[in-house]
């Protein structure tokens, strides 16, 4: 597992953490049944606090991606392609719908500038 974080504005590092894993999971670069670091270990390595880094692992659990076994660690969980592509369209939709409410109430956006952002940004 290779992760990497850095003080970006307005990026807690626990998301940068939760999104690193996420994706390496996703690409099959992490296979179910992988032992993630402890948590203490990660935070050490990444210089981070312990709470940034249980954050992390409890929302990767909560989305079904690892799992917390007590007493033995964290490990990849068995991920289902369906519920795993469901699951990647639900965040994408409420990051969408975030940016909608914050960009239509003002007017200075228009529909046809956030698609062609949204064309920009799939390209990078």
């Amino acid at each position: 597992m290779h992760v990497i974080v850095s003080p970006v504005p307005g990026v807690p590092l626990y998301e940068q953490i939760v999104e690193q894993i996420r994706q390496q999971i996703m690409a099959g670069e992490l296979a179910a049944g992988t032992p993630l670091p402890s948590l203490r270990a990660l935070a050490g390595e990444l210089r981070v606090s312990l709470i940034t880094t249980t954050r992390a692992y409890n929302d990767l659990a909560a989305e079904g991606l690892i799992v917390n076994v007590p007493g033995k660690g964290s490990f990849v969980a068995q991920i289902d392609p369906d519920e795993a592509r469901r699951s990647s369209l639900e965040r994408a939709r409420a990051g969408l719908r975030q940016i909608v409410a914050r960009t239509r109430h003002t007017g200075l956006v228009s529909l046809e500038e956030l698609t062609a952002m949204l064309a920009e940004e799939w390209e990078r």
